[in-house]
């Protein structure tokens, strides 16, 4: 399939953050008191992570949100221009405080806790430069943060990608070309039956894809449903932006013009060596390393006969 792309390949709407992660052995009792084996700072947030894997991976790719006028914002976006992340059309609220996390990852468990401050809200007005960013681009993907935002320009001629890790209010599949829920969020919205029959129930995107971590993801396209294993062959330090980058991947892989197990095998490769790191981005691998380790989890891709 040929490259899809656009003026603007690859524009990321919603959530940025700065986080301080602590990985841990166990998660202390309550009063308790456990030694850190690291501490570390890094960016992050849904969209904006994704975007940084976007570009780690060679897309080229724009990230739309709010930051304060703050230490932190300015962190934060000097944080995704050495990405190479395009920051322009980013808004800063004068006085507002920028996003930030405490998070505590269990190494023994593959899970975290995560305590965080929201951005400023975000409102994108017709013909603002935001809005002339997501109107030029090959595809729009958006967090909880940025559905409604992106979705009130009322342009349905944009390629739409929606993280739908998180509940998402007002939530209209059909407008909606790539759609990625976890498995527990696609059940809650179309409710409970065999994996291939909820993919088949949540009509309308291009592309389903449901991931369920350690599980790997199913993906549905064209009246098929694969099932593509998460890939396992490091080992993993923490599970901290995993599905951020997978999405950001699969952004990439679908700009490139992959077919959907391909695409969808492309971004468990990327999210399965982010877990070498600390945090959610220091670990994410380039475009040529993925790519040297498709084939064989390409092979590893199965399709299920529909049930």
């Amino acid at each position: 399939m040929p490259p899809r792309l656009g003026s603007s390949p690859a524009v990321f709407v919603g959530l940025a953050t700065w986080d301080t992660i602590a990985l841990v052995p166990g998660f202390p009792e309550p009063d308790g008191r456990v030694v850190a084996e690291a501490i570390a700072e890094a960016g992050g947030g849904p969209a904006a992570t994704g975007a940084v894997a976007c570009a780690r991976l060679g897309v080229v790719a724009s990230f739309i949100g709010t930051v304060g006028d703050d230490a932190r914002g300015t962190r934060i976006l000097d944080g995704l221009r050495a990405e190479g992340v395009d920051v322009s059309a980013a808004i800063v609220v004068p006085g507002a405080l920028s996003a930030a996390a405490v998070i505590v990852a269990d190494r023994s468990r593959g899970t975290r806790a995560i305590c965080p401050i929201p951005s400023p809200p975000l409102n994108i007005t017709a013909g603002s430069a935001q809005a002339s960013r997501i109107a030029a681009a090959a595809m729009v993907h958006v967090d909880q943060a940025g559905y409604a935002p992106a979705a009130a320009l009322g342009d349905a001629t944009v390629p739409l990608s929606v993280d739908a890790g998180n509940p998402i209010a007002g939530l209209d599949l059909s407008r909606i070309r790539l759609f990625a829920p976890t498995q527990v969020r696609l059940a809650a919205l179309v409710g409970d039956g065999t994996v291939t029959y909820q993919l088949r129930r949540a009509a309308g995107p291009d592309w389903v894809v449901a991931t369920a971590g350690a599980a790997g993801a199913h993906v549905r396209a064209a009246g098929k449903t694969w099932l593509v294993p998460a890939w396992r062959d490091a080992p993993c330090i923490s599970t901290l932006g995993a599905g951020d980058v997978f999405h950001g991947a699969l952004v990439a892989a679908w700009i490139r013009g992959f077919e959907p197990p391909d695409a969808t095998a492309y971004a468990s490769i990327a999210a399965g060596l982010s877990c070498c790191g600390v945090d959610g981005r220091s670990a994410i691998p380039n475009h040529d390393t993925v790519m040297r380790l498709l084939p064989a989890h390409v092979a590893a891709t199965s399709q299920l006969m529909e049930v």
